[in-house]
């Protein structure tokens, strides 16, 4: 579980810093910096794909797709709602709507705790009910301040729900499942790359431009390989609360890109940052304890072959 709990962290730092990149790959929107970023990553996703010897997992996938057609449409599917997450967090940080995208990533833990207790019987420790509890009442504070959130809020929080329990059913959750969603996104990808008028002499004629869209690509393949191992290694309720890091970064973000909070929203985002504590402080009790833990279980195991 230790390895989950890094590896969502670390994926929540990685995204962060490309929603902090955003801004600097201007003159290309949104739309343009989303196909950019497919483009980039696709390849760098494939080099982690065949390092880590896992492209039996495409094989395996495209095997299934032949005795099921019907599966097909589903994987299109999934690439269609992993591609719009994508899009939206391009397109927030240029539009600025960077902050009602980081609601968005706020509400997801409790909709993906509800999820996880809904669709597949989890339980949650003390410390993280203590945290769903915080998180809960922050949200609901905002929910009654502002009377309403905007599409771009609903779309992460909701959005993002459906496409893990979609991959869940369709048993493609591995790192082999992300390729194949990437690869559906291509097409897409260079649509907005080489419609009028084309981004493609831009990029490729302006070096610190290409170098960060580059840049960009390979945070993406790590990041998004990171959170995909989360996904796997962790129960679906702690992964959701987990994710609550990522939107602590991208309202920093945010803040550093020029927006502001409302002076009412400093409940939501001062009992959420608590939360955070509480799970960071239980994630670093775990680390303390499970060496000792070891420990005990190896000497007991020891005295058991003794006697």
């Amino acid at each position: 579980m230790l390895k989950g709990v890094i590896a969502s962290v670390l994926a929540s730092v990685l995204f962060g810093v490309i929603y902090w990149i955003s801004p600097f790959l201007k003159p290309l929107g949104g739309e343009e910096i989303y196909g950019w970023r497919v483009l980039a990553t696709l390849p760098f996703t494939t080099v982690l794909l065949l390092w880590r010897g896992e492209w039996t997992q495409v094989r395996a996938l495209a095997e299934r797709v032949r005795e099921r057609p019907a599966l097909g449409a589903a994987l299109v599917l999934s690439a269609a709602m992993v591609g719009v997450q994508l899009w939206l967090f391009m397109w927030a940080p240029m539009a600025g709507r960077a902050l009602p995208v980081s609601l968005g990533y706020f509400l997801l833990p409790l909709v993906m705790v509800l999820a996880g207790g809904v669709l597949y019987r989890e339980r949650l420790s003390g410390p993280h009910k203590l945290a769903t509890a915080l998180a809960a009442a922050g949200v609901g504070a905002e929910l009654l301040r502002a009377g309403g959130v905007s599409w771009e809020t609903w779309v992460v929080a909701v959005g993002y729900p459906l496409y893990f329990a979609l991959r869940r059913r369709l048993r493609t959750e591995k790192l082999g499942g992300h390729w194949v969603d990437m690869a559906l996104a291509v097409p897409v990808a260079v649509y907005f790359v080489l419609r009028a008028p084309s981004t493609l002499p831009v990029v490729a004629g302006d070096l610190p431009l290409a170098a960060l869209v580059l840049v960009v690509g390979v945070l993406s393949a790590v990041a998004l390989a990171l959170y995909m191992a989360a996904s796997q290694l962790l129960p679906m309720g702690l992964f959701g609360l987990l994710t609550y890091v990522e939107p602590v970064l991208l309202v920093v973000v945010a803040l550093l890109l020029g927006e502001r909070l409302a002076p009412g929203q400093w409940v939501l985002y001062g009992l959420v940052f608590t939360a955070v504590g509480v799970l960071v402080a239980d994630a670093l009790r775990q680390m303390v304890c499970a060496p000792s833990m070891e420990k005990k279980l190896k000497k007991s195991d020891a005295t058991a072959d003794a006697d």
